[in-house]
């Protein structure tokens, strides 16, 4: 058996740990923490598979996002597990268990039963991929081959925000989301943020750039972006800004409205929609991506940040 093998196995078998792991784990924090080693552990995964772009996204929004947001509901569901109201009646457990099984063995015969060899459109994209200037085809494929798709999601990432900002009580409606965070100025948190976010910020920038030719893009860029965001606002190195403030409203629909645009210019040129003119298609996309990167990067630290609790000059 080579290395390799032996590496791929032993990563498979800590996946299904852990996977095991987080349902039978009796404590939220300790689910919570036991998903987040798991989400990494399917970003490493992604990596054996030569799926760098799937990596990245997997740890950023899968372990990294999606972490936070289970920590935070963990600790609010705290004073529930004390009281022993934590876990489900077991018949539930059991049935959430059976319903997991099933889609995953259905999953796996899908893949199974696929022709050999599998229908794919990926020779066609390869001949067309030239046409948009893009050396990453992920890139390529996401913003132009399946620009549509691209497109609704951060139309969701926004309706996301909005519904969250929806929960607000009456009094603190476009004040300021989430408390007001208490962290000591000359503390080890605020020393490492003073180091890390200048970094953080630089190296999502090039994580954004980067994507038109290799793994990277607006998304990863975009979380990263968000990270050093928040990790200011934990720092109050800087404050939430009120959700009614017209230019954080501006920065969320900047991606979605651009990509509109473009679409829309493309049914205008007599084209279809989100058709990109030969001549032009990089210059375009590169600003569709400008765009969506501090869309997401709001949107994410907004998703996280949570409803408005306080006003505006609270």
């Amino acid at each position: 058996m080579s290395m390799a093998v032996a590496l791929d196995l032993g990563l498979v078998a800590l996946v299904l740990a852990l996977a095991v792991f987080t349902l039978v784990a009796r404590r939220g924090y300790a689910a919570v923490l036991g998903f987040v080693a798991y989400g990494l552990l399917v970003a490493l995964a992604w990596v054996r598979l030569a799926a760098a772009d799937v990596a990245l996204t997997e740890a950023a929004i899968g372990s990294g996002l999606t972490g936070a947001l289970l920590l935070g509901a963990a600790a609010r569901l705290r004073a529930a597990e004390e009281g022993g109201e934590s876990l489900p009646a077991p018949a539930r457990r059991l049935a959430a268990a059976l319903l997991a099984a099933v889609v995953a063995l259905a999953l796996a015969a899908i893949v199974l039963w696929l022709p050999q060899p599998a229908p794919t459109l990926g020779p066609a994209v390869a001949q067309n991929l030239a046409a948009t200037g893009l050396g990453n085809p992920v890139t390529g494929v996401l913003m132009a081959f399946r620009g549509l798709d691209t497109f609704l999601e951060k139309v969701v990432l926004l309706l996301a925000v909005v519904g969250v900002w929806s929960l607000a009580a009456e009094r603190a409606w476009g004040g300021r989301p989430g408390p007001r965070h208490e962290a000591d100025p000359r503390g080890v948190l605020a020393f490492f943020a003073r180091l890390a976010i200048p970094l953080g910020i630089v190296v999502g920038l090039y994580v954004f750039w980067v994507g038109a030719d290799h793994p990277g893009g607006a998304f990863p860029g975009g979380t990263v972006l968000a990270a050093m965001w928040l990790l200011a606002m934990m720092t109050r190195l800087a404050d939430a800004p009120p959700v009614a403030s017209r230019r954080l409203r501006l920065l969320l629909v900047a991606g979605p409205a651009l990509f509109l645009l473009v679409g829309l210019g493309g049914l205008w040129l007599g084209e279809a929609f989100l058709a990109y003119p030969a001549d032009y298609a990089k210059p375009i996309i590169l600003a569709i991506e400008v765009a969506m990167t501090a869309t997401v990067a709001v949107t994410l630290a907004l998703l996280l940040a949570g409803a408005p609790e306080r006003t505006e000059r609270e």
